[in-house]
Parts: structure tokens; C-alpha cells; sequence
């Protein structure tokens, strides 16, 4: 087997995942792991052979700019101060704890190769914290958190990696210089984020149509990190930065086609990317294997330590994080979705599980220091990483669903579904005041009028059929039988016309492009 074929068994792998996943009930992302680890033991299969530069930007901008697509700057905004102290303080206090013990334990690790190490296995994983929980029925709250912790964790990490690999480097630190780094590259991926936010908004409406469309969009989050990276900005910042941007000014309410198309679109990126990149950490376990020949009790021994000391100081930091988040919390006049009680803290602690991030930052450690030594303890550390990154991953995420059942944690149905009648009445309101409108500037016929009335009922009534219960509460059970009934027979009757059309795909003298074309026609009319 050649590098290119393990690459399709990882792509084939990750489709695979999914449904077996939900058969097994366990998260995708960790089944992508152990077939990884699986893989790597077998003699045919060759050994990764993928640039360590190359991990982070060819795997992170997709899996960002896909996850940034399921929330919104409105919650970012709400969510600020839980996610700063994750996504910021919590990353450095686990760091400069992780670079302690090591230090301690590790014979002749110096200090600068420790908050290395610290800082590359700090940041938990926005895939797989996202993957993970989002199929565990979590509250929303928790998962806006665990997003917004997720996506911008990395941001902090990679930057203190940065500065701690070129302190082990050249053998010279300085805190100031440290913090002016970390304040700059922040500044330039939000300035980079924003131009190319901006331009890719004012492209794709000129190119209109829907295919190149959502082409852009998957060269957008690639050609964003890059520039960042290239102005010596954070790349995961300028992503997050355009994405949220463009998920806030460049949707189009009318723009039906590109919207369904895109959202399939990006769940396919979503699916391979994550299991490609999973599946790699899986892979990656064979040279970890054999850096520790010899050596299993010490080393494992080490990772065991720096496991319980990323476990433990997560708790020990949610618990007073929370607590204070809600003294806060109180004197706020808008809601914040922070944890509400003890159970769900205990959740968003089990759910800090190491990725993507960790594993390549650990991949990219440098073989040598300005003076031509050896990186200090580089193989302890890459070993120790991967110690990590896999009890994290691969126990956490095997037991997390079974502590959110222990623990009774789940949305709340009764209130999602209310938010769902809401939004279906406030849709109906809408079309009903825009028929209005019309009515003030053409003359309807009293029939056509009273048809596009019901038609402006109907829309909320397929969005939840439980509005009927306050407008029209006497013929509710009648009209959504009715509605119903229409539904069936016309999906029945839609389905025919795409047979028909199908058919005449195959027949002599037919254009297969205009076919195509009068079958997404119809498939969109399916969709309404």
C-alpha cells in the first residue's frame, strides 16, 4: 500500500465511521483513532509521510471554517467571558502546570522544551469536542461553550508554542517580547480576516452563480490562514475571523440554491477532513511506539503524569471559573449561556479532548537548536504528547456519553421546541404582513386573497405544528391533516415528474445537461 491509497482508505474510513458510529453509539472522531492505531500495527501499511508544516494548514482552515458555520458572532459575543477564561487563561495555566511537572519528572528537560510541551497539548480539540458532543444531545449552552473554547483555544496555544519553541531554539527568553508577539499576531489576523472576509463577499456576488460560489468558499479559509501566517498573524484567528464575517454579511434570505447546496456541500468537507485527520493521530501512534523501544515503564509513566495533571487542572479550574461566571452572570441584563449546574461542569470537564492541534504542533518540533544540537528531549516530548492526546481522546471520548446518561445531561427539549413555535409564528406573521403590502399596491382577487392567507398560515404550520394551537385552535387537527395529505400527493406527483425526467436522460438525441438542470428544478421544488 502507497501513500496515496491510505489516504483513500482514511477518506473511505471516515464515511464509514459515521453510521457505525451511530450504530455503536460512539463519537466518529474517536473510531477514526483506533482504526488509525489499527492500521499503523499492520506491516502493509506505510508509515505517515506528511510534512509536519503542512498538518495545520491543510487540515485546520476547512475544519474551522465548517465549524464556525454552526454558530454566530452573537454568540461569541454572549459567550465571551466563559470562553475567555478557557480559551485564553485556562490554555495558559494548563501549559505552565504541564511545563512544571514535566520538568520535574523528565531528567534534563529544560524549562523552555517543557512550556513547548505545555503548550502543544494545552488547547482541547474544537473537532472533537464539537463532534462529540453535538451528537450527545447536549444543552446548547454547553455546546456554544465548548465551540467557542474549541475554536479559539488554538489561537493562544500555537502562539505561546511559537514562543517557547523559539526560546528552546535559541536559548533566550523575553516575557515582554513574549506578550507584544502574542498582541500583534492577534491584530493581524483580525485585519487579515476582515479584508478577506470583505473581498470574498464582494466576489462571490459577482460571480453569482451557485457552484463557483461555494468554490470560494472552501479557497477562502485556506487563502486567509496563509496570508495571516505569511504577515506573522495567528492563521486560526484570521479563518475564524472571515468566517464569521462572511456567515454574517454575505447570506442571502432568497438565495435558496446556493444555501442547500453549500450546507451539503460543507458536510461532506466535514466528514473527510475529520476523518482524515483523526485517522492520522491513529497512524501517528507508530512512531510514538517506537520511540518508547526500550523504554515503556519510564515513559509511559511520564505520560500518565502529564494525563492527571491536563485532567486535574481543568477541573480544578472549572469549578471556581463557573462559579464566578455566574456572580457575574447576575448583574448582566441579557442572557449568557454558561453551565447551570455542577452536572454540566462535570460535562465540560470529561469533554476537554486533545486533537488535531496537539498533533501536529507536536510533529513540528525542530530537530535541532541554532547551535546544531539536538532539540532537548524532542522524542520524550512527541511521546509524551501522544500519551496525552490518546487517553484524552480515545477514553474521554468512549466514556462521555455514557457520563452525559449517568448524569442526566440534555437539552432542553420543551424549550428548543418553543423557540421552534416561535420562529414559525414570526415567519407566518412575516409572509402574512408582506401579502398585506401587496394587497395595498395590486388588486387581488378576494379567492387569490384568501389562498395566499392560508398559504401564509401554512408556512408556519410546516415549520411547527403546534402554532395552530393559538390561531385557529379549532380547525388545527383538521388543516394539518390537510397539510399533510397536499404534501404526500404532491411529493408523490414530484416524484413521477423526476422518474420521467430521469428516463429521458437515456433516450437518444437527449441533452444530459438540460436534463440535469430540469431535475435540480425539481429537486429544489421537492425541498419547499
Amino acid at each position: 500500500m502507497d501513500q496515496l491509497a491510505l489516504l483513500f482508505v482514511l477518506l473511505l474510513g471516515a464515511l464509514v465511521s459515521v453510521p457505525v458510529g451511530d450504530r455503536l453509539g460512539v463519537p466518529a472522531p474517536v473510531l477514526m483513532t483506533l482504526f488509525g492505531g489499527v492500521l499503523a500495527v499492520l506491516d502493509f501499511v506505510p508509515n505517515v509521510d506528511i510534512p509536519p508544516e503542512l498538518i495545520l494548514p491543510g487540515l485546520l482552515p476547512p475544519l474551522l471554517y465548517a465549524a464556525v458555520r454552526r454558530t454566530s458572532w452573537r454568540q461569541f459575543a454572549a459567550n465571551v467571558r466563559p470562553i475567555f477564561l478557557l480559551a485564553v487563561a485556562l490554555v495558559f495555566v494548563t501549559m505552565v502546570c504541564v511545563a512544571f511537572v514535566a520538568h520535574r519528572i523528565v531528567p534534563g528537560l529544560p524549562f523552555a522544551a517543557a512550556f513547548a510541551l505545555g503548550a502543544l497539548i494545552a488547547p482541547p480539540d474544537p473537532v472533537a469536542a464539537t463532534s462529540v458532543a453535538g451528537q450527545l444531545g447536549l444543552p446548547r449552552r454547553l455546546v456554544s461553550i465548548l465551540e467557542g473554547e474549541g475554536l479559539f483555544n488554538d489561537v493562544t496555544a500555537i502562539v505561546l508554542y511559537h514562543v517557547a519553541i523559539a526560546a528552546a531554539v535559541s536559548g533566550t527568553f523575553s516575557a515582554w517580547r513574549a506578550g507584544l508577539d502574542l498582541v500583534l499576531s492577534a491584530v493581524v489576523a483580525v485585519l487579515v480576516g476582515l479584508a478577506l472576509g470583505w473581498g470574498a463577499n464582494k466576489l462571490m456576488g459577482l460571480l453569482g452563480d451557485p457552484t463557483l460560489q461555494i468554490g470560494m468558499t472552501l479557497l477562502v479559509p485556506y487563502a486567509s490562514y496563509v496570508l495571516a501566517e505569511k504577515l506573522h498573524g495567528s492563521g486560526v484567528l484570521a479563518v475564524l475571523t472571515t468566517a464569521l464575517f462572511l456567515a454574517e454579511y454575505a447570506t442571502d434570505a432568497d438565495d435558496v440554491l446556493t444555501r442547500l447546496a453549500g450546507h451539503t456541500f460543507w458536510d461532506i468537507i466535514d466528514t473527510l477532513v475529520t476523518g482524515v485527520a483523526f485517522g492520522l493521530i491513529g497512524l501517528e501512534l507508530h512512531n510514538a511506539v517506537h520511540t518508547a523501544q526500550g523504554r515503556w515503564g519510564e515513559m509511559l509513566g511520564w505520560a500518565a503524569a502529564v494525563v492527571g495533571v491536563v485532567v486535574v487542572v481543568r477541573l480544578l479550574w472549572l469549578l471556581p471559573a463557573t462559579w464566578l461566571t455566574k456572580r457575574l452572570h447576575a448583574r448582566r441584563d441579557y442572557d449568557e449561556e454558561i453551565p447551570v449546574s455542577w452536572r454540566e461542569t462535570v460535562v465540560m470537564w470529561w469533554a476537554g479532548m486533545r486533537g488535531v492541534a496537539s498533533v501536529a504542533l507536536a510533529l513540528a518540533v525542530p530537530l535541532r537548536t541554532e547551535d546544531g544540537s539536538p532539540f532537548p528531549d524532542r522524542d520524550e516530548i512527541i511521546f509524551i504528547a501522544f500519551g496525552v492526546i490518546v487517553a484524552t481522546l480515545v477514553v474521554q471520548g468512549l466514556t462521555l456519553p455514557w457520563l452525559v446518561r449517568r448524569l442526566g445531561v440534555r437539552a432542553d427539549a420543551a424549550r428548543e421546541k418553543e423557540f421552534e413555535k416561535e420562529l414559525a409564528v414570526r415567519a407566518a406573521k412575516a409572509a402574512k404582513r408582506r401579502l398585506r403590502e401587496i394587497e395595498q399596491v395590486e388588486e387581488l382577487p378576494e379567492e387569490l386573497s384568501e389562498q395566499m392567507l392560508r398559504r401564509a398560515f401554512e408556512i408556519g404550520i410546516r415549520i411547527s405544528p403546534d402554532m395552530g394551537e393559538d390561531e385557529r385552535r379549532e380547525a388545527q387537527v383538521q388543516r394539518v391533516k390537510r397539510i399533510k395529505r397536499v404534501r404526500r400527493i404532491q411529493n408523490e406527483m414530484l416524484s413521477a415528474a423526476r422518474h420521467e425526467v430521469l428516463a429521458a436522460r437515456s433516450e437518444p438525441g437527449a441533452d444530459p445537461e438540460i436534463v440535469d438542470r430540469v431535475l435540480r428544478h425539481l429537486d429544489v421544488r421537492s425541498l419547499r
